[in-house]
């Protein structure tokens, strides 16, 4: 667990896929009753075996296995790995969208981190997004929630079309349309990595994304009804 944690790399100077290619050798150790001994008292392990030279684990692949055992990473966003594309469908970073002047539209996107419902806020949703930039909060309607209420409570990356409502340094983002970019998520897999985020305790929905189209590779096997392959980030929902 500490290797797939990436605990040895600052303390042993270890990559993770070292350290975990080193410990999986760790069984072919041989105890001392069944070690083979030489002449001169030394054992000799069971398996020998020669040094590996291990590749390098794209950017992207350290990202994943952070989120995937620890839960959080100190190195890229993983929106970022998505910026490009993202960019190329006129979506904008938090930061600069929230930087408009008030009543602008915009289009931004995120992880989801927040889903609030509160008992006096009539009916209207408020969910807090994050990109490598900064945070967003949106606020849904309750006439769009029921229209999208799949994708309000199920996305795990969303794409909002709004626009800005600025109150003095507050600025929230008013949602007109919402997409669901799970399956865009999904596909940082082809850029480094995939990002199997785990659910918190606290996180009411549980929902993945729609089936990937994709035919399934070699030793690569897709099942969509279990999801394996979308980014689930640790939300927190009030409702």
């Amino acid at each position: 667990r500490l290797a797939e944690a990436d605990a040895f790399l600052p303390s042993l100077g270890l990559q993770r896929r070292e350290a975990l290619w080193a410990i999986r050798a760790l069984r072919d150790d041989p105890l001392p009753l069944f070690a083979v001994v030489q002449d001169d008292g030394a054992t000799t392990p069971e398996v020998a075996e020669p040094d590996a030279t291990l590749p390098g684990m794209p950017a992207g692949q350290e990202v994943v296995e952070d989120y995937s055992h620890v839960g959080l990473t100190l190195r890229e966003h993983p929106v970022a790995f998505l910026r490009d594309t993202l960019q190329s469908r006129h979506v904008m970073t938090c930061a600069d969208a929230s930087a408009m002047r008030d009543r602008r539209q915009t289009r931004v996107a995120g992880l989801v981190l927040v889903r609030q419902k509160p008992g006096s806020a009539k009916g209207v949703m408020f969910i807090t997004i994050e990109d490598e930039t900064g945070v967003a909060n949106l606020v849904i309607w309750p006439s769009l929630y029921e229209q999208q209420r799949r994708i309000v409570l199920g996305a795990s990356l969303l794409i909002v079309d709004g626009k800005v409502q600025r109150e003095g340094e507050v600025v929230h983002i008013v949602a007109a349309r919402l997409h669901d970019g799970s399956d865009l998520l999904a596909s940082v897999g082809g850029r480094g990595g995939r990002f199997p985020l785990p659910h918190s305790r606290g996180d009411e929905v549980y929902q993945g994304s729609a089936p990937d189209a994709r035919s399934p590779k070699v030793r690569d096997i897709y099942i969509p009804d279990l999801h394996l392959d979308t980014i689930r980030p640790r939300t927190r929902d009030f409702r």
